[in-house]
């Protein structure tokens, strides 16, 4: 599965620079969630609003009125200004912000990866929400998250070992230009299996073998279900 590193790069500085920005300017927090052909922030302001990715466009839906702006041959900054922020102010969401760039540039979005990006979300997103549905109490999972720092949807988990383990799905980065979901325990120990651990960080699975599997839900499911039981 090829999502293109170019579109990869634009969808981040549009949820890192755009919505984040205009979220965290609002309400203090930065936070987005998987949304049909794209991502969104959660409902912030009075009035209420909403910003999302869908199908290639920045939509701005404000006190029951929707707005709509394609991402392609638009600049950052007009997509700033459209969802009322300013790329000019300094802002940032983690130690790994995605650069700003040259915000006067218009960008250049491939509808196709784009949705391709947004389809692991969505399937990511449901295997988390089946693994973390049912785990213990005790395991205390963290709200699932799609992190605009790292343009990936995650959460983090409690196991009897003491220690936690993140869990996500990316859309690629440096260490994987392809999506791919990972298990990343939060100590240096790596329990059970050493096959397992083929990742600095922990475990992945990439998307492309999730896509030749039968069941890609289920394969998804089950790695993550393997990553939790060697970190235990």
């Amino acid at each position: 599965m090829d999502v293109g590193g170019g579109t990869r790069s634009v969808l981040h500085r549009v949820a890192a620079h755009v919505l984040a920005r205009r979220r965290y300017e609002a309400s203090g927090r930065f936070g987005l969630r998987a949304s049909p052909g794209g991502f969104v922030t959660p409902a912030f302001g009075e009035e209420p609003e909403t910003l999302r990715v869908a199908g290639g466009f920045l939509l701005r839906e404000r006190a029951g009125a929707s707005a709509a702006r394609p991402i392609n041959g638009s600049t950052l900054r007009q997509l700033a200004i459209f969802a009322g922020t300013d790329v000019g102010r300094s802002f940032s969401c983690g130690d790994d912000t995605p650069p700003l760039g040259y915000p006067d540039t218009p960008l250049v979005l491939d509808a196709d990866h784009a949705r391709r990006i947004a389809d692991w979300y969505d399937l990511g997103w449901i295997a988390l929400d089946i693994v973390l549905n049912t785990l213990p109490a005790a395991a205390e999972p963290a709200t699932i998250q799609l992190w605009p720092e790292h343009l990936d949807a995650g959460t983090n988990v409690g196991v009897p070992s003491g220690d936690r383990v993140n869990l996500g799905f990316s859309a690629g980065d440096a260490f994987e230009p392809e999506p791919y979901a990972y298990v990343g325990p939060r100590s240096a120990e790596r329990r059970g299996d050493p096959a397992f651990w083929n990742a600095p960080f922990g475990a992945v699975l990439r998307a492309a073998d999730v896509a030749a599997h039968p069941d890609p839900l289920g394969a998804c499911v089950e790695f993550l279900r393997a990553g939790i039981a060697h970190a235990s």
